[in-house]
């Protein structure tokens, strides 16, 4: 029980502690290396002492101890800094306290992203930075979304978190005039955090509501400070489209439930409502970003399935147009799996397999996966085994790798 506590409060409150002590602290090295200490200390003395009546709270003033007792070294050792610069500095009252200017965003999850959006860090290291400081996503699922190598993903993130150091960059809380800047590379880290949720590469769960749910809320911030902002419309219905199906998803067990035979009553119609509202409000705006116009059409995808009575209705030749036009705004591997999938409904599994030749995503096992399925339904059981078994050994999620090898147990010579 107090592996799945820690777990659970690590997973749920991880940047919200970061937030907190970076604002107290202002230090990211510091505080980073705390935190995981408090994490290790926790491991250790909750199995004895028992878990807290607060986790987050013995969390927060163990790391805070870590750092307090880190800036006195520093202190000593620099013998030119007094050691009451420690207690200035936790009042929030030292030479490097913050000033309010006033127009301060509120919500401690949305600071941090911004702190990780600054304009001096590229985009991607950006929303890698924050996926993984302020929204707890392990690196392997990181490195994933962005399909690179996870030593890659690793690296990247420790150059951006150096840089951050070296530099200087402030990581003073940034008022709501930095929002236009940063407002793209916000909503992308949000996307990147929801598709996470619902696509995790690795662990016991086949998705992460909690982390979903939280990008969804990140959103409906933002767009509460920047009203009507067409790229926040977009992604926010996007979401919402996605999310609706969410109870659906997972069976009784926690087994992976198909698209084609989820219960469609359990999807949230208010959702939905909301959802395809939020997609006409932008029939009128003339102009859209590349960003916006990829998020509208894959909220078109969804929109297709989440109205259509039942998975037999649903316009499969709409979803393969909307793909189509997506792989010339924004072209990706994942879209043209997906396509290739849509290709397979509309036109046939050798249509989809072909389609699927097109398709790059060595370290993925979802393009063999898909290619698995698709030789099924034509029949090709010993190539599906196969397909199968590259799957199989890529997959590192325990309920789709359950899945995937019911699927293979069942094929028929």
């Amino acid at each position: 029980m107090t592996d799945e506590a820690l777990e659970r409060v690590v997973r749920e409150e991880w940047g919200r502690l970061v937030a907190l002590l970076l604002a107290r602290y202002r230090r990211l090295d510091l505080v980073e290396d705390a935190l995981g200490d408090a994490v290790e200390a926790a491991a250790r003395v909750w199995p004895v002492e028992g878990v807290p009546d607060s986790p987050a709270a013995w969390l927060h003033t163990a790391a805070g101890r870590r750092v307090l007792d880190r800036l006195r070294a520093e202190a000593m050792r620099q013998r030119r800094v007094p050691l009451l610069v420690t207690e200035a500095e936790r009042s929030g009252t030292g030479a490097g306290a913050m000033v309010d200017p006033g127009d301060l965003v509120e919500d401690d999850v949305l600071r941090l992203v911004l702190m990780c959006t600054h304009p001096a860090l590229a985009p991607e290291a950006s929303s890698a930075l924050a996926l993984r400081l302020v929204l707890g996503v392990s690196t392997y699922d990181v490195a994933r979304l962005f399909l690179v190598p996870e030593a890659t993903m690793a690296a990247r993130i420790t150059r951006a978190k150096k840089k951050i150091v070296a530099a200087g960059i402030p990581f003073a809380v940034p008022g709501t005039d930095a929002l236009p800047a940063r407002l793209e590379v916000v909503a992308q880290t949000a996307y990147l955090a929801f598709t996470a949720g619902y696509a995790p590469g690795s662990g016991t769960d086949l998705l992460r509501v909690d982390l979903a749910g939280e990008a969804v809320r990140l959103v409906r911030v933002v767009l509460g400070l920047r009203p009507a902002e067409p790229v926040l419309v977009a992604l926010l219905a996007l979401m919402l489209l996605q999310h609706s199906r969410r109870d659906a998803r997972v069976g009784t067990s926690g087994e992976l439930v198909l698209l084609a035979d989820q219960d469609r009553l359990r999807w949230h119609a208010d959702e939905v409502a909301e959802a395809l509202a939020l997609l006409r409000s932008l029939g009128g705006v003339r102009t859209l970003s590349r960003a916006t116009v990829a998020y509208v059409l894959q909220a078109q995808v969804a929109a297709e399935h989440a109205t259509s009575p039942s998975s037999t209705d649903t316009r499969w030749d709409r979803i393969v147009g909307h793909y189509d036009l997506l792989l010339r705004v924004a072209p990706s591997p994942g879209a043209r799996l997906a396509r290739a999938v849509a290709v397979a409904e509309a036109n046939g599994p050798e249509a989809g397999l072909a389609a699927l030749d097109e398709v790059g995503m060595p370290d993925s096992h979802r393009p063999a996966a898909v290619r698995a399925e698709l030789l099924t339904r034509t029949g090709r059981a010993a190539a599906a085994q196969q397909a199968y078994d590259e799957a199989i050994a890529l997959c590192r999620n325990d309920a789709e790798l359950e899945h995937l090898r019911q699927r293979r147990s069942a094929l028929r010579p």
